[in-house]
């Protein structure tokens, strides 16, 4: 292993055994609190200093916190989320469907299982009442489901990736429930297929 001078001398600074302030010490820089502060986090060049807003605040206090992530780095709300909007969210579903014969119920040859690994399709149903057809904005992604209408407004991540350019939305009128079905795309879904 190869040690830099600062290394080999930061090194002997934390492993002399602390003396008393009455002895003379040959080395009359040592202190403590400069031994102390020898660490594992402070190997590396020195930390920075920022300034917001006139106070200075060290990256270190920044991490003494077990967070992943500053509040900074995290965007506001999501994929189509709008702060400003007051329009609440309608209560939805999602439902996993698996597309099951009579071999699958009976003779049990297909290997499947109820759990949603085997499952095919995700359906969402939505819920809007007091909503006409012609009002509902859906725009459906790989990852993003995002409906809007005047009165209500949703945005929610999809658990697993889908096919979203081979969906299929239905508008039932007499509950105002939105069924929107996608196809899963799963990475592994190829050793599944008969």
């Amino acid at each position: 292993m190869a040690f830099n001078p600062a290394g080999i001398e930061a090194l002997s600074e934390l492993l002399k055994p602390p003396k008393d302030d009455d002895s003379s010490s040959d080395d009359e820089n040592f202190s403590p609190k400069k031994s102390a502060a020898v660490n594992p986090g402070s190997i590396g060049p020195p930390k920075k200093q920022e300034k917001l807003g006139g106070s200075q605040v060290l990256n270190s206090q920044q991490a003494e916190s077990s967070d992943i992530w500053s509040e900074e780095e995290i965007p506001e709300g999501g994929q189509g989320d709008d702060e400003l909007d007051p329009r609440p969210a309608p209560e939805y579903e999602m439902i996993f469907k698996q597309a099951v014969t009579s071999e699958d119920m009976y003779l049990q040859m297909s290997g499947r299982n109820p759990s949603s690994s085997s499952c095919e399709d995700l359906v969402i149903k939505i819920k809007l009442p007091d909503t006409e057809y012609s009002d509902v904005n859906l725009d459906v992604t790989d990852t993003f489901l995002d409906c809007r209408t005047p009165k209500y407004k949703l945005g929610v991540h999809l658990p697993h990736p889908v096919d979203s350019k081979n969906g299929k939305a239905q508008w039932d009128k007499s509950k105002n429930l939105l069924t929107v079905t996608v196809r899963l795309v799963r990475e592994y879904d190829f050793l599944t297929q008969r």
